[in-house]
């Protein structure tokens, strides 16, 4: 893993009754007129939803939601109205305002919505590095040395569950290129480890018989697939840079340190080959598939790609097709190479396009109608986080939704973004939050958990800043989540239900609370720029909390507290 709003405390808020107010939208679009529902599960919460005066939103059905056409009898493309999609086009002729009143009416995919309302994610980071104790690998990595002497992902999935979590990711391949499952195109695989063992594949069921929701992460970056001749003479390049003195970074220590060994792909990473035409899924000697594909039972797939897209596209497929329906999967941007002078240009057009006609349901990290890195990996977002937010390419062709500087800016989706002179598309694009329960990635025996006040503080940062929180346990070389892992998951897990599984102002009575749950029913978009909150003290309504952008409505959402 690469890549991978301030609540203040204070005193409790008393009062005979609490409301939520704050200004009207004032985006172009119709005022959206404000519903309070009876809060549920959530101390001092109060579902706020911002509906237009408008039908509700039918998601467009294609890949790419088109701009609005114009009303019958109108000329120019700026002139009709604006339908809702989950992304629209920005044309020369649009004014300010209507950009603004476009990106009032980008809404989520059906995808999107469901991946949102789960509010936590538990990812698994289990591999080579487990046992070699790296965060990095080299991809030059016996396979004989991932050698757990079980792996207890039925334990995995009820820790899971105890911390709250709704769905569950697996690195199915990490940067150093060792594959979770027995692939057909790559030797680096456990197949070739003791016991041969399908860690997806167990994984899957697991999650599945415990009703959780299943992502993979699949890096596009693979030290394994290194080209040899290339990988030989850095090697030498590394030794003589030691020799001088000069500080190594974590890639050239893992390579220096397994020596002269070479990765253990067929050297198709950032080689240089030519796109030529291929047939996804390119079948393999005794392919078991070979009958359902000839007769239509699986999808085929004519593209031009290089050797690693063309690697990269199969392994795809085969997830797709063999462990699906996967609701997440996760594209890592990272290369710990490309300092050293190896880069491999992806086809993301391609692979998006692939992904979407095999699941077009499926949340892709740092894909088109898909979910963005929040921008650090301290599990943090934004006080405000924006799902609408600018693009200065077609998110359909780049990764990471053509956002500038990685999603790494404190400002996004503010109006001055949106109508900045570099947008050129509008898309619904909301953002994951990622954070380790330990100090690395990889379970290492030295290092402790964070506490379940730690975790409560994270989870309210992100969930409760309009960004789901995806935390990673790993498993340790047993094979099995460490008892202390475990305690605290249970215990942080408990913790949030018990402050926001139900609500203390259930009844039209006074009450004491000390935290807001407010959220927006994003069903028909994100309008809401700033609330306030009020509650009526000693007979006075006095404002007590205030913010910006909110959370998706949902069962339980995550809130802020009352200073």
């Amino acid at each position: 893993m690469a890549r991978r709003t301030r609540p203040s405390v204070g005193s409790d808020a008393s009062g005979e009754a609490s409301d939520v107010s704050g200004p009207p939208s004032t985006l172009p679009a119709a005022p959206a007129p404000r519903r309070f529902r009876r809060p549920r599960r959530v101390i001092g919460a109060f579902a706020l939803a911002a509906v237009a005066a408008l039908a509700p939103a039918q998601l467009p059905a294609s890949a790419q939601s088109p701009d609005a056409a114009p009303a019958r009898g109108r000329t120019g493309p700026c002139e009709g109205p604006v339908r809702p999609a989950s992304q629209m086009a920005v044309a020369p002729c649009d004014s300010p305002a209507r950009i603004i009143d476009k990106a009032a009416h980008i809404v989520p995919t059906k995808g999107q919505l469901a991946w949102q309302e789960r509010e936590v994610t538990a990812f698994t980071h289990f591999g080579m590095n487990t046992f070699t104790g790296r965060e990095w690998g080299s991809g030059a990595e016996d396979e004989k040395l991932f050698a757990p002497s079980r792996i207890d992902v039925g334990q995995w999935m009820r820790a899971y569950k105890a911390a709250g979590a709704e769905q569950v990711m697996l690195t199915a391949k990490h940067h150093d290129g060792f594959v979770l499952y027995p692939s057909r195109y790559s030797p680096h695989t456990v197949e070739a480890s003791p016991g041969s063992p399908d860690v997806v594949g167990a994984y899957v069921k697991a999650a599945r018989a415990a009703g959780l929701k299943v992502g993979i992460y699949l890096s596009p970056s693979d030290g394994a697939e290194l080209p040899h001749a290339w990988h030989a003479r850095w090697v030498e390049e590394i030794r003589k840079k030691q020799q001088e003195g000069k500080p190594l970074s974590l890639p050239e220590q893992v390579a220096l340190a397994d020596g002269d060994r070479a990765p253990r792909g067929l050297g198709r990473f950032g080689n240089g080959s030519r796109a030529t035409a291929r047939t996804i899924p390119t079948l393999v000697p005794g392919d078991d598939r070979a009958a359902a594909v000839r007769s239509g039972g699986l999808p085929v797939f004519h593209v031009r790609a290089d050797d690693y897209d063309a690697y990269y596209l199969n392994q795809v497929y085969e997830l797709f097709t063999q462990y699906g329906p996967i609701d997440e999967l996760w594209l890592d941007g990272a290369n710990p190479w490309t300092d050293s002078g190896i880069t491999q240009p992806y086809d993301a057009a391609q692979w998006f396009r692939m992904i979407h006609q095999l699941s077009p349901d499926t949340v892709v990290f740092a894909g088109p109608q898909g979910a963005r890195w929040v921008g650090n990996e301290k599990g943090i977002a934004r006080e405000t986080e924006w799902s609408v937010t600018p693009s200065a390419q077609d998110p359909w062709t780049v990764m990471a939704g053509g956002l500038p500087n990685d999603s790494t800016d404190p400002d996004i989706g503010s109006r001055a973004k949106l109508i900045a002179p570099t947008t050129k598309y509008l898309q619904w694009y909301p953002a994951e939050a990622d954070v380790s329960l330990r100090p690395g990635w990889f379970h290492h025996p030295g290092e402790r958990p964070k506490t379940p006040a730690q975790l409560m503080d994270l989870y309210e940062k992100s969930v409760g800043r309009n960004a789901s929180l995806l935390l990673n346990v790993p498993p340790a070389k047993d094979g099995r989540i460490a008892p202390e892992d475990v305690a605290s998951l249970t215990a942080f897990g408990a913790a949030v239900r018990a402050t926001y599984g139900h609500s203390a102002c259930a009844a039209a009575r006074p009450c004491t609370f000390d935290r807001i749950a407010v959220a927006e029913d994003t069903g028909h978009g994100q309008r809401v720029e700033r609330f306030a909150v009020q509650a009526r003290r000693d007979g006075v309504w006095r404002q007590v909390a205030e913010g910006t952008t909110n959370r998706p409505r949902a069962r339980g959402p995550a809130g802020r507290r009352i200073r």
